[in-house]
């Protein structure tokens, strides 16, 4: 009892420390290094089952004492990796240059697999020594790991993103001594003075540590790229850092320097000037600004020459809906341009703190008697209220990045999805207008692809796009108005007789001359009004889209990468710029996932082939072993992960949807595991497969039906849907390797490593395959997995004993 509560802290730590690398790197460099953290942690759990077939005599003279120092080696090596991600820093932007970067990158890659390759070694070792408690062994690893989930999200808020690294391994100190006071197993009695001695030493330890989470010391607080947009605004030299707050799934960041200024689609006539701004990140990047106004402004004359003040000119007095604004500067120029009232609609409700604190510099703009602030998904609000507004503005939240820096391209964006504009569409009033505003870059992209989005939503609710779309474009943003029913000659006037005098260049109007584009900020080709007028015009758009240079087919909920332009023909030129360019790999982000694989298919490779010759010596054949273990690897992660991924659209953050998934998956697969002993194996790797495929067609009518309950609900919903899949997922594994402990038990830390390996790939495999092919389809390979799994149970069996020869 005492080793299984040992396993389920590890368990936890292990599983936290996991997750918050994951949101450590997304602050510290980049979104896409949390997939080579998911990758890693489960190549420290192959490569301990390959370590265990390598020398089987620490099976043998495995006993408590060995457990206890896994448990003290998790905690050092978890606080050491993580130190040595900040004093030897990866610079992504410089790999393609200087190739001193990938051996720093294979560095992290080993090092940060440490602590998960003791806590992995320890799950094998009580498998292997064990293996009739693989059940209950098995269940305690799921479940503590589902409890890690828990942890993981819920700390960060108290003790920030370091603090939760010194968390776990104060819990892997407290399974280290729950282990030291399991039965020895041989080891040799200690005085009781030693006894004492030691726990004293170790509850100090534990104190220490979590003493250090409370106040993180200097030394291991996060270190940003210096490429995020904070390590810019710290750089002014009166910059002063006058805000940071960490929760569950970000961490927000305010700086107030004098420097800061910006007026984001701004035409070229533009006398006034803009306020002094205060600079807010999130997750270090993503720059918005507060501006600094007096509280009860009515009049601010900078926003007059603002792309985002037109929707205000065509509706008076209008009543507005602002989605995600961050900082507020869509707030500011709706009130300013005379809105009645403004709903302010933040998903985080830490940016909302953070604006808050900032007072009457900022003008109390959350505070505003004419503003309703709403602490909810923007998407979610939209399903869930009746009202009618009579401009709905969709803010660019994000700064302007080049197309090919591929940096963003993974990122997961359910507000840019033809569901997600269709259900904007339906809150706006009979004459509304949502609005719509991208960034520009030629070829035109980003823009093009947002453009793309309002014509099949227009579509989508049986109006004419040609009729209902306008598009106008300052030098570096392009403004996209949508209405359900065809805009009037008079707005078509007003639209015409706001952007002249700015030096706005029309892009798209129902009756627009081509003489009248391409007028102000003068391009050598007037590439976005052809593009959206070859759009609207071409008779089969499927395929004006798979000729555009780059891949901007609206996304959908199925694959909801707003950010991804990339295609297959353009790999020649990215790699053309390798060592030439700034951008990290030369340019394309897909490659990083493409590296990374590679990594994993190496590292996967040595962990599964290292041990076989001597594998195959002592126990005879092993493909059998191999294939059932693999399917099962790859299978579980091809479930899990699109399923996280799917349901960052329900539970509307990514953190959340992680923690909701990872927490009943494995809590579910954990209670399916202890209860593997009594349930037949076929009928399970039958019914699976039928019910993965199932909610590949019966997730999106879940997501229509209750997107707009409550959060608490929707992550009741959630944790009630998994249970099933995940008890499911939770038996095979511990069936076969009862079935191998009967017929070849000296494989049993072989077939963990294979699983662990296998499980590597998939990791990286499901996120690139989810890029090209869309959650659905990695979610039924993840079934087909299953399904092959099945055949090759027959082979696990033990061979039935020879019949004897009848006597004569």
């Amino acid at each position: 009892m005492v080793i299984t509560a040992g396993l389920f802290l590890l368990s936890a730590a292990s599983l936290a420390f996991e997750i918050i690398l994951t949101r450590i790197f997304s602050v510290a460099q980049f979104y896409h290094f949390a997939f080579m953290v998911v990758s890693l942690a489960l190549l420290g759990f192959g490569a301990s089952g390959t370590f265990l077939s390598l020398f089987p005599e620490v099976r043998r003279r495995a006993g408590s004492r060995l457990l206890s120092w896994l448990g003290w080696a998790f905690a050092m090596t978890a606080i050491g990796s993580y130190a040595l991600t900040l004093y030897v820093p990866f610079d992504s932007f410089r790999i393609a240059r200087d190739g001193r970067q990938a051996g720093v990158l294979m560095l992290h890659y080993v090092a940060l697999a440490v602590p998960f390759f003791c806590s992995g070694t320890a799950v094998a070792l009580l498998m292997a020594t064990r293996p009739r408690e693989i059940g209950r062994i098995y269940a305690a690893n799921l479940t503590g790991s589902a409890s890690g989930c828990v942890l993981a999200v819920a700390a960060p808020s108290l003790v920030g993103g370091e603090g939760v690294v010194l968390l776990c391994a104060a819990l892997g100190v407290v399974a280290a001594v729950l282990f030291g006071t399991g039965k020895s197993g041989g080891a040799r009695p200690r005085s009781r003075l030693r006894v004492y001695g030691s726990r004293i030493v170790q509850g100090l330890l534990v104190g220490l540590l979590l003493l250090g989470a409370l106040r993180t010391p200097p030394f291991l607080r996060i270190r940003l790229s210096p490429y995020k947009s904070l390590s810019y605004l710290l750089q002014y030299p009166d910059a002063e850092h006058v805000f940071q707050g960490w929760n569950g799934f970000s961490r927000v960041d305010v700086v107030q320097s004098g420097s800061i200024r910006g007026l984001p689609g701004s035409g070229f006539q533009c006398p006034a000037q803009p306020p002094n701004q205060l600079g807010l990140t999130v997750d270090g990047d993503d720059l918005n600004t507060i501006s600094q106004v007096e509280p009860g402004f009515t009049d601010l004359p900078f926003t007059d020459c603002l792309l985002a003040a037109l929707p205000y000119r065509l509706r008076p007095e209008a009543r507005a809906l602002v989605l995600e604004p961050r900082g507020g500067f869509d707030v500011l120029t709706a009130l300013a341009q005379g809105a009645r009232e403004v709903t302010v609609v933040e998903a985080n409700p830490l940016i909302v703190r953070a604006v808050r604190e900032q007072g009457e510099r900022a003008g109390n703009l959350y505070d505003d008697p004419r503003v309703e602030v709403v602490t909810e998904q923007g998407r979610t609000y939209a399903r869930r209220t009746p009202e009618a507004y009579q401009v709905l503005t969709l803010s660019l939240n994000a700064p302007q990045h080049t197309v090919t820096s591929g940096a963003y391209s993974l990122n997961e964006d359910y507000r840019y999805t033809v569901q997600a504009f269709s259900d904007y569409l339906a809150r706006l009033s009979p004459d509304g207008l949502l609005v719509v505003t991208r960034w520009l870059q030629v070829p035109p992209s980003e823009s093009i692809r947002a453009f793309a989005l309002a014509v099949e939503s227009v579509e989508r609710a049986g109006g004419d796009p040609r009729a209902s779309v306008v598009a106008l474009r300052s030098y570096r943003q392009m403004l996209i108005l949508v209405r359900q029913g065809p805009f009037t000659a008079e707005e078509m006037v007003a639209v015409r007789e706001f952007a002249e005098p700015r030096a706005f260049d029309l892009v798209y109007l129902p009756d627009i001359d081509p003489s009248e584009v391409n007028r102000h900020n003068v391009l050598p080709e007037p590439d976005y009004h052809q593009a959206c007028v070859g759009l609207l015009e071409a008779e089969d758009r499927g395929a004006w889209y798979r000729d555009y240079p780059f891949d901007v087919e609206p996304p959908t909920d199925s694959r909801p990468f707003f950010g991804h332009f990339f295609r297959w023909a353009q790999t020649r030129d990215v790699l053309a710029l390798a060592g030439h360019t700034w951008q990290p790999f030369g340019g394309a982000g897909y490659f990083v996932l493409l590296i990374l694989l590679a990594l994993a298919v190496v590292a996967a490779g040595v962990v599964i082939l290292l041990p076989v010759a001597a594998l195959r010596r002592r126990e005879g054949p092993l493909s059998t072993t191999l294939v059932y273990f693999a399917l099962l690897g790859l299978g579980y992660l091809l479930v899990e992960i699109p399923l996280m991924q799917r349901f960052i659209l329900f539970l509307g953050q990514p953190a959340y949807a992680m923690a909701v998934v990872l927490f009943a998956i494995l809590l579910f697969s954990g209670v399916g595991s202890a209860l593997s002993d009594r349930l037949p194996l076929r009928p399970v790797l039958v019914l699976l497969p039928a019910l993965v495929g199932g909610y590949v067609f019966g997730l999106p009518s879940l997501f229509e039906a209750a997107l707009a309950v409550p959060l608490w609900a929707r992550a009741l919903i959630a944790v009630a849907m998994l249970a099933p899949p995940g008890f499911l997922m939770g038996i095979p594994l511990p069936k076969g390797m009862a079935l191998l402990e009967r017929r070849s038990p000296g494989l049993i830390a072989w077939a963990w490593g294979v699983n662990g390996a296998l499980s590597v790939i998939a990791s990286i495999l499901a996120a690139l395959l989810a890029l090209s092919l869309g959650f659905s389809v990695v979610l039924i390979l993840g079934a087909a997995c299953y399904g092959a799994a099945m055949i090759t149970v027959a082979s696990l069996h033990p061979p039935p004993p020879p019949r004897e020869s009848p006597r004569r």
